[in-house]
């Protein structure tokens, strides 16, 4: 507290004493927790405190299924020179192992990439820090039918927080360098015939895979981004792996077996073999 003449003082601040009458008030505490929630959800005591002088706060477990740690809240106040006790408010409060929803957070902040579907509507703050005002725009009609027909005609265009913004999502995310497709790649997308590069300010680093092949197709990549379908891939053939098996041209051969005539030999062609052979 600051005084008259400037100095600083220090106030202390008065804790209330519990009010005894009303602190002993515990059934008529629980009475009217009971004509609040319902018969036998309303358990034992675990504790009162003093809110203010003669007004004082019980507490009754909760016993719902649905409610596990939470806990009855009755207030009982007592006028000055009065003993007669007043309920002031039944209240449900969580305790401190009460399931809790989390907390809640404004739908702009809980929006995700991909979150928009089909009909969705999501409209872009007057102050986003991603647009500024176009230079196209103008009070002459003339100028802006003409601009429009130019495809300049936009009231707002990307500030360079939001190309920042985009480029560095873009560059981190799949269709960047860094990505598994890109690492085993045999050249980068700047020397690819499918890579179109984008117009403005972003088409030094970004361009569009025109390959149908490519998982990338239709989406912005960087550069130096890559896969496997590059235009100048050149595929190596395999050597010819030779057979097992002996090859044998039967065309480039002339039989002669009718042609030729066994000579004489010492054993009879008729007689029966040997156990052996003949040596």
């Amino acid at each position: 507290m600051i005084g008259e003449n400037g100095d600083v003082t220090r106030t202390r601040t008065r804790r209330p004493a519990v009010d005894a009458a009303a602190a002993a008030a515990v059934d008529i505490a629980r009475a009217a927790a009971e004509e609040v929630a319902g018969p036998g959800e309303v358990g034992e005591h675990v504790g009162v405190q003093a809110d203010d002088d003669r007004v004082v706060t019980h507490y009754f477990r909760c016993t719902a299924l649905a409610y596990r740690g939470w806990r009855w809240a009755v207030t009982l106040a007592r006028a000055s020179r009065q003993r007669a006790l007043t309920v002031d408010e039944v209240v449900l409060l969580p305790g401190t192992e009460a399931l809790l929803a989390p907390p809640w957070v404004p739908w702009s902040e809980r929006l995700r990439p991909g979150d928009l579907g089909v009909g969705d509507l999501l409209p872009t703050p007057e102050d986003d820090d991603r647009l500024v005002p176009s230079h196209a725009a103008t009070d002459d009609p003339e100028v802006e039918a003409v601009a429009f027909e130019l495809g300049r005609g936009r009231r707002r265009v990307l500030s360079r927080l939001g190309r920042d913004e985009a480029a560095t999502r873009w560059y981190d995310g799949d269709g960047g360098p860094r990505a598994a497709i890109a690492r085993s790649a045999p050249a980068s997308c700047g020397t690819c015939g499918f890579y179109t590069p984008l117009g403005g300010a972003l088409g030094s680093l970004f361009g569009a895979c025109c390959n149908e092949f490519t998982p990338d197709d239709g989406r912005v990549v960087s550069a130096d981004h890559g896969c496997g379908a590059h235009s100048e891939a050149l595929v190596v053939p395999g050597l010819p792996v030779p057979s097992s098996a002996a090859l044998i041209d039967d065309e480039g051969l002339e039989l002669l077996a009718d042609l030729v005539t066994p000579g004489p030999g010492s054993v009879d062609d008729t007689a029966g073999g040997e156990p052996l052979g003949h040596s």
